[in-house]
This record gives C-alpha cells, structure tokens and sequence, in this order.
C-alpha cells in the first residue's frame, strides 16, 4: 500500500540516537517509513511499532526484530510489559493523520471528497462517528470542541449553525457539512476553516488529547535514563503538551524546584525550539508544512 514520505526522517533518526542493540517504538506505525529506517540502525535490537488502524496492518514488515502491535498507543506500557519489553531505549510519535487517511475517500478525513461520509475513526471498531458528533452533541458541546480543537474564533456561531441545520436533516457527508460551514467562513479563507473543522471533529471523535497524554505520561515510565523521546506535532495544541512536558514533566509547563532553586525536570531538552522541515522537504511533502519536532532525553 503506498504511503507518502515520512516527514522529517533524517531528524528523527538522529534524535533517536540509535543503539543498534537497544528496544525502540515506534507508536505511529502508518506506512511504515520511520520503522523500516529505524531498523536498519538496528543489529540485535528490537522495534515495536504501535498502530490502531486497520489499513496499517498491511504494511507490516517481516523482520524478526520487528513487531507492530495493533493497538492504540495509550496501552504502550501494558503492551510492552506484556512482550517484556521494558524499559526503552527510544520512543517515536508522528501524530495526526497519514497522507494515506486523507487520500482514501471513504475514510471521511478529507474535505475533498464531498460525497464521503463523516467517518473520521481511526479505529473502526469505535463506535462514534464525526456524524455522530455532529449530529448528538449539545450546541455548547459543539462550541467547545470547535474553540479548543479547531482554535476556531466564531465557534460559537458554527455551532448555532450546525445545530440548526441538522433539525432539517441530519448533517451525514462532507458535503453536507461544507455546505453549512459556508455560510459563516471569510471568502478566500474557506480551505484554512474546513481544515480547522475538520480537525477539531478528528480529534474529538478520537479523542486525540486524551491518548497523547497518556502516551507522555507513559513515555516517563517506560524510557530508561537516556533514552530518547521523539515527537512530531501538527497543531499548537499537541505541540504545547509535547513542550510542557518535556521542558517540566508537567502538563501545565510549571517547573518544580528543590529547596536550592535548581529544576526538578524528568527530561534534558535536546531541542530548545522545535525542527521544522526545509525548503526541500516542504516541497516534496505538504505534510511537512505544520510539523514541529522536539527531542528529549531522560535524565
């Protein structure tokens, strides 16, 4: 199955810092690029690589120092102790959404394809669709999501939209809902806002923030003391979780200190301010336009 580039691999690589003996994970498996790059650094190692989608299962690599665990990455710990795996000499995490999601119509992650229906589950064994959402949740619910996921600034006047609409009929393909999403974008500003509204149901019906700071929490646990932590965000949202936790452990980016004023801190930042891709790679993969990479290791 084709995938695209992966975005930022020479970066990731390096940030890695490879033991070709050590355990390393890769928790968003996709197609498979980071993983296969990641084993050719390996001798005696080991790479598990986490992914909850169907479709990813078909680019499995056949290696004996590989294994893809089917799962979403919030059972990283459990997994790994299962496979007796722990701790950790590396952790990879490409968050969003493959370029093969967004291309395969049925999926629902693309704005481009209006007759689609609003799917958006990376997992189709969950039970709540981007429809679903769309069509039970409460005018302030809908509010919310599209403010804090979307960072949408009339959120509220897209919501009192959304809800009006679906009492006429309920709001089913990406058609439907571009068509009430018109009525309240800025002309020439329409591909920004349904890529905003559509991102804000992804991670919603996902429930994206949840798993990612589950994944963070766990990555503390399960990496030993120099083990890396390496992150790809593609919203401020992600990219903020990722920052705090690195720079303090905490969520809330507050550094504790001990009684002599020195940083209590759980991780060495090795990137101060996030990579971001050159001109060379921004033109081979639009993915890499938003993606911001930081790098840590375990004290």
């Amino acid at each position: 199955m084709e995938y695209h580039n992966p975005v930022l691999l020479k970066e990731c690589i390096e940030g890695l810092n490879i033991n070709p003996a050590g355990i390393y994970v890769d928790v968003t498996f996709g197609g498979g690029g980071h993983s296969r790059e990641i084993l050719k650094h390996l001798t005696t190692g080991k790479l598990f690589a986490f992914d909850q989608d169907d479709d990813a299962a078909k680019n499995n690599i056949v290696d004996e120092r590989f294994v893809l665990v089917k799962q979403n990455f919030k059972y990283l710990k459990n997994m790994l102790r299962m496979y007796n795996a722990l701790p950790i000499d590396g952790l990879l995490a490409d968050l969003g959404v493959s370029s093969h999601q967004f291309d395969i119509a049925e999926r629902g992650f693309s704005i481009r394809f209006d007759e689609a229906k609003l799917d958006m589950r990376m997992d189709k064994k969950v039970k709540q669709t981007a429809a679903d959402v769309l069509n039970n949740s409460s005018e302030e619910e809908l509010k919310m999501i599209f403010k804090l996921y979307g960072e949408i600034d009339n959120a509220g006047s897209l919501a009192r939209l959304i809800t009006h609409a679906r009492k006429e009929k309920a709001i089913e393909t990406v058609g439907d809902l571009k068509a009430i999403i018109e009525k309240v974008v800025k002309r020439g500003r329409e591909n920004k806002y349904y890529a905003q509204v559509f991102q804000a149901l992804r991670i919603e019906v996902n429930k994206e923030m949840e798993a990612l700071k589950e994944l963070l929490t766990q990555s503390l646990e399960v990496l030993k003391p120099t083990g890396r932590l390496v992150v790809i965000s593609y919203h401020s949202l992600e990219d903020r979780l990722v920052k705090n936790i690195m720079r303090s452990g905490k969520f809330e980016g507050e550094v504790e200190k001990d009684f002599f004023g020195n940083q209590l801190t759980p991780f060495t930042q090795i990137s101060r301010k996030p990579i971001v891709s050159g001109e060379e790679e921004l033109e081979k993969n639009s993915r890499a336009r938003s993606a911001k990479l930081r790098i840590a290791e375990k004290k």
